[in-house]
């Protein structure tokens, strides 16, 4: 246990991992070593790749999923990774460990008519909490910014001179997000308006109606709830407003390494599955419209 809790205290202090994700590797970590103690006798530091294969085995019978089971091999890979550096073991018992292949699937997001009539047409209500409402949201589809880094906004991120935004993504890497005149426009009236009413220090940008910080649950909920609306895709999450910006932006003719930069990827590989997607949206489009598509 001392070993796990020194590789989390690394990813939390030195690799700057989110709480979320420290959480998984957390969960991910005790769940093995408490298979370990309770089979083998023994603890994660001394595993052998055939007692992580039989605890694979045994989630399998359980009913996790191949995504959720390679979530958590790449929590013990990291582990072993960080142990064999640090000297804690000999060898790394994941180099014998394969995960499980898994289908990919295109990402989920709603149409850019849905978008308008969410942001031009829906009504929202005229207080702090309708106003702010309306904000994140315009602010989730215009910059494709994550969960985490809404939440992280201060007031002074925002660069109304230059039309910009400073976020901070994951492993607090800095990037710069422009921004389009009507979504400054609309910060400007939610800040000077409403926001200030609330706490006047230049502190985060969302805040709950008590004046603390935002926080994942409820800004899930205020998402969910007025894209249940306007939409019937089954995700209803904030990632969906990232997927709809990466998809409207490639459909117009936006320059991929353009996309990758803007949503903070640290891969090209990752911003490609919006590229299916377009593809897949197309063949859609091209079936139903041409007369010989039935």
């Amino acid at each position: 246990m001392q070993n796990i809790q020194a590789f989390l205290d690394y990813l939390q202090f030195e690799k700057r991992y989110s709480p979320h994700t420290l959480t998984a590797y957390r969960t991910d970590l005790l769940q093995f070593n408490e298979y370990l103690a309770r089979l083998y006798e023994c603890s994660a530091i001394s595993a052998e790749a055939v007692m992580v294969r039989s605890w694979m085995m045994t989630l399998i019978e359980g009913g996790c999923s191949k995504r959720s089971l390679n979530r958590k091999l790449t929590s013990l890979r990291q582990f072993y990774k960080y142990s064999l550096r640090n000297n804690l073991i000999d060898s790394d018992p994941m180099l014998r460990v394969v995960s499980m292949k898994v289908d990919k699937t295109l990402p989920s997001f709603i149409t850019k008519d849905e978008m308008t009539y969410l942001l031009d047409v829906k009504k929202f209500t005229n207080d702090f909490e309708g106003v702010r409402n309306k904000m994140l949201l315009e602010l989730f589809y215009s910059t494709g910014i994550r969960l985490s880094e809404l939440i992280a906004l201060k007031v002074t991120d925002v660069d109304y001179v230059n039309k910009q935004i400073k976020v901070f993504g994951k492993r607090s890497k800095e990037r710069i997000i422009p921004l389009l005149d009507s979504c400054l426009d609309s910060l400007r009236f939610y800040v000077e308006s409403y926001r200030f009413e609330v706490v006047k220090k230049d502190v985060s940008l969302f805040l709950t109606k008590s004046g603390n910080v935002l926080y994942p649950k409820l800004v899930y909920r205020i998402v969910n709830s007025y894209l249940g609306n306007v939409t019937g895709v089954k995700q209803k999450s904030p990632h969906i407003l990232r997927h709809a910006f990466a998809t409207h932006m490639l459909n117009e003719g936006a320059d991929l390494n353009a996309i990758k930069e803007i949503l903070g990827h640290s891969s090209l590989t990752s911003t490609q599955i919006y590229t299916r997607s377009s593809a897949e949206r197309l063949k859609e489009i091209y079936k139903q419209a041409h007369p010989r598509g039935n």
